[in-house]
């Protein structure tokens, strides 16, 4: 299928067309047309120059039907409620294409579970409640399929671990990205939640911060162990009053920031969960100012519009090119036999030093 083809389809130049599929890293500044030439690429099974040359020859990847991989979002119904895991998506599709492989269907936790009637029959899902996978369960979903041939599976986040033996058996090759490590269950990419946060806190603490809030998921998550072990390691008290659950949106960030704000307790510090939660602390600092009180502010991610925040957003940067990149190679070198044990691939993450932290003070 040509570049002319998606194209007409799209209403565009076929340079821009090229740009889009051809290109890795390449942004285009109309994200509608973008997901609209990756659709279009999708459904007429376009391969990319590189893969369509790689086929030609006989490529061992490409020397049966093009593979397919799934995507399975274990912690969101759609891939656009996380920006983090949207822009691993986006760099996913390019991946894909670049091998000259189909991306296949996009499952949440609904698609997952056959609902009964009766609660217990969920309980490895532990971020749903029962009414609600009971309400928004999906019918048609094609996962219940006993085996799909040809096909891997891509895990965005922490699966739960009562779903691991389904996707053993519908799926023979899987590869998890996430920040939070599993028991060596699939091969999985990580760059360590607990280590990145842990970093977070350091820089906090060289600051002189020591009163430091943790705005966040507690359950399951690395990251709030590494919140609470640098405390441990710099003696400092765990106070109760400074963290604040949440499941990492900016809405209730936002609404965390609020009660801070609201309150008698001034933290001098905020360490964010991730760069979603830190925009709505940002905002709800602009939007009701107290007099005096300004705090740092810190997250994990660097998704790009952190860089673009009043003040720029410090953040810790999680590599998530070379993530996607080497979840895919991982899935292929499985499925061509290369490797039997499971593996797990941990990527190192660096402090992004921007303009929203500064010394606490005296």
């Amino acid at each position: 299928m040509s570049l002319k083809k998606i194209a007409e389809l799209t209403n565009t130049s076929v340079s821009t067309v090229s740009r889009v599929l051809n290109t890795p890293g390449y942004t285009c500044k109309d994200q509608k047309l973008a997901e609209k030439i990756w659709q279009t690429a999708k459904e007429l099974h376009y391969l990319p120059n590189t893969a369509a040359k790689e086929l030609r020859k006989g490529s061992e990847y490409l020397a049966e039907p093009p593979y397919t991989v799934d995507l399975f979002l274990t912690r969101f119904n759609s891939i656009k409620e996380d920006a983090f895991f949207n822009e691993l998506f986006n760099i996913l599709k390019e991946e894909l294409l670049m091998h000259g492989c189909y991306l296949g269907d996009i499952l949440n936790t609904f698609d997952m579970v056959k609902l009964t009637q009766s609660p217990s029959d969920i309980k490895t899902v532990p971020f749903r409640s029962y009414s609600s996978m009971l309400s928004e369960k999906a019918d048609n979903s094609t996962v219940f399929i006993e085996n799909k041939k040809n096909t891997g599976l891509i895990i965005f986040g922490k699966c739960p671990n009562g779903l691991i033996p389904i996707l053993k058996k519908r799926y023979s090759y899987i590869v998890g990205i996430d920040r939070n490590p599993t028991d060596y269950e699939y091969d999985e990419v990580i760059c360590n939640g607990s280590t990145a946060a842990e970093k977070a806190m350091e820089y906090l603490i060289s600051l002189g911060h020591r009163d430091i809030a943790y705005i966040g998921d507690c359950t399951y998550e690395s990251r709030y162990i590494g919140y609470y072990q640098s405390l441990l390691n710099h003696k400092i008290p765990l106070s109760h009053h400074n963290v604040f659950p949440t499941s990492q949106t900016e809405e209730e960030g936002f609404k965390a920031m609020i009660s801070i704000l609201d309150s008698e307790l001034m933290p001098s510090a905020i360490f964010c969960a991730n760069d979603v939660t830190a925009l709505g602390v940002l905002k709800a600092i602009h939007s009701k100012r107290k007099k005096g009180y300004i705090p740092s502010v810190i997250s994990i991610d660097n998704i790009m519009e952190s860089a673009n925040t009043k003040p720029m957003l410090t953040t810790i940067d999680i590599p998530k090119h070379e993530m996607v990149h080497m979840a895919v190679t991982l899935l292929l070198d499985r499925k061509n036999g290369y490797h039997s044990e499971i593996i797990r691939l941990e990527l190192p993450c660096k402090l992004i030093e921007r303009e929203s932290c500064t010394y606490a003070n005296k």
